[in-house]
């Protein structure tokens, strides 16, 4: 019974002092997601500006 406590007790003391997380891949899944936008925006952006402005005119009525 004193085996099964300290496993329990060690393994309950491992995953509670290792609270560093995973921040590179956050870094990684945030950069990577800035620069997919930037790219989207970058190819459809003139479309897009193109669509707003249709949009827009037909909404004022010019």
């Amino acid at each position: 019974m004193q085996f099964l406590q300290f496993i329990l007790a060690r393994l309950t003391h491992d995953a509670l002092a290792d609270d560093r997380g995973d921040v590179p891949g956050w870094v990684m899944i945030t950069l990577m997601t800035a620069i997919l936008v930037a790219g989207l925006l970058a190819i459809a952006g003139p479309a897009l500006n193109g669509l707003f402005e249709e949009a827009i005119a037909r909404v004022s009525g010019s």
